[in-house]
């Protein structure tokens, strides 16, 4: 590999369509696309300012580096991507990207970042202001995870979520295929039109959750005070070791729970409208 260290760019293009790199210490000044179309490229500590510095980019490591919010929409288009420890300010961040692992990175402005991705893994990473987080995204690996900003991992498929929290209005909308264990999920509307979503060991907090889903199978799952008219119209299997304040209409399976304050089952409830609604031992 070329070292280039201790070294300032800026404009247009100071590094197109090179490979082969080891940059140390270096800054992207303003200006656009400084590493673009370009492959087999590592970065130690450097600090990127301009836009769309790593487009089209194939087999590159970050490490120690900084994306400051002025390096908006940074990583589009780019395939085989490890990052860690790194600090990413910049929103609108890693889209339409095949195979890329994060590793203890920060993302404090995570506006509509991580969009349209296959092959993703996330590890000890801190999430805020994330919303549309992770839409349409195919193959997603969360683990030990802090995630807060609304609708997340909207439209996306074959998710598996670990020891994480995740702090989310409307997450999981229309999803298919995602298991979360041992993680706590707070946020109202969780879930709706979702397929196939599995929750082992989780607790649950926020108003109207897991309704109009299908194949919907909660494992030991616990629920805040606070999560009212639970299972709307849902085809749910559930065994949750708490209470819940409500359930409402569920159209098809099974409910154990230690309590219910109200089950409300009314003429507006769907077709079969045969989910069976019983309280679980609480030695069970």
């Amino acid at each position: 590999m070329t070292l280039i260290e201790n070294k300032e760019y800026g404009g247009e293009r100071p590094l197109y369509c090179q490979q082969d790199l080891h940059l140390k210490n270096v800054t992207i000044h303003a200006g656009e696309s400084g590493i673009k179309e370009c492959k087999n490229i590592l970065c130690e500590d450097c600090t990127f300012e301009g836009k769309y510095p790593l487009w089209n980019t194939d087999h590159f490591v970050v490490r120690r580096c900084k994306f400051e919010e002025t390096a908006r929409a940074a990583l589009w288009y780019s395939r085989d991507l490890e990052m860690a420890d790194t600090l990413v300010e910049a929103p609108k961040m890693f889209r339409d990207m095949q195979k890329l692992s994060l590793t203890n990175v920060e993302l404090p402005n995570a506006l509509e970042t991580l969009w349209h991705c296959r092959d993703i893994r996330l590890k000890d990473c801190k999430v805020k202001k994330g919303d549309y987080i992770m839409m349409f995204c195919d193959g997603i690996e969360v683990d030990h995870c802090h995630i807060q900003g609304n609708y997340s991992f909207q439209y996306s498929r074959n998710i598996v979520i670990r020891n994480s929290v995740l702090d989310t209005k409307d997450a999981f909308w229309e999803t298919d295929n995602c298991t979360v264990y041992d993680s706590t999920i707070s946020g109202e509307f969780l879930a709706w039109n979702s397929r196939n979503l599995r929750l082992v060991r989780c607790h649950i907090r926020g108003t109207q959750p897991l309704c109009y889903c299908d194949g919907l199978v909660l494992e030991d799952c616990t629920f805040d005070p606070d999560s009212d008219l639970a299972f709307e119209y849902s085809d749910v299997h559930a065994t949750v070791r708490s209470h819940i304040h409500s359930v409402k209409n569920p159209r098809h399976g099974s409910i154990r729970a230690f309590s219910y304050g109200e089950i409300i089952l009314d003429d507006n409830i769907k077709a079969p409208a045969d989910c069976t609604i019983e309280r679980l031992p609480y030695d069970a």
